[in-house]
């Protein structure tokens, strides 16, 4: 910006965005001077390059008023984990199943994970079909990022929120 720039002609911008045409540095320079506001260059790549009168502060005030509205309105995503057991009873499954419902509506991407112990995971069957039917039941609210996978003594599959547009 002002002196810093290192072009003999630039093709300057008004301070309301009005075209002023391709004019001499200097010239630009001293017409940024007299409106007391700053020459700054927008397109240092384009040829000429392309320089607008603006005050600076002001635009870099505006900048970071932008960024951190932006920032205010982001969903941070958490993983929210919820462990099954291969033989889970059926109200315990219900309770489980409710978190998993809970924590998709929040906007979160729900882990479900089956902990196998000692000879259970012989039976990995049972812990697909318990994942599958929590993918069943849910299925509108999300969608299955990750299917089932057996990784160590645990199968794991990921949900993640359908996004409402």
């Amino acid at each position: 910006m002002n002196e810093e720039i290192r072009a003999k002609e630039v093709r300057l911008v008004g301070s309301e965005g009005e075209q002023l045409g391709i004019k001499p540095f200097r010239e630009a320079m001293q017409m940024a001077i007299d409106a007391n506001l700053d020459l700054v260059n927008v397109a240092p790549q384009a040829k000429p390059p392309v320089c607008r009168i603006m005050d600076y502060g002001k635009f870099r005030y505006e900048q970071q008023k932008k960024e951190k509205e932006a920032r205010k309105n982001q969903k941070i995503v958490d993983l929210k984990e919820v462990w099954f057991r291969a033989n889970i009873e059926e109200h315990d499954y219900q309770t489980k199943f409710r978190n998993v419902i809970k924590f998709l509506n929040e906007g979160d991407k729900v882990k479900c994970s089956v902990r196998f112990r000692g000879r259970e995971i012989t039976h990995s069957k049972l812990g697909q079909k318990i994942l599958e039917r929590v993918a069943n039941e849910v299925g509108e609210l999300c969608v299955v990022e990750r299917m089932p996978k057996l990784e160590g003594r645990s199968m794991i599959m990921i949900l993640a929120p359908k996004q409402s547009h």
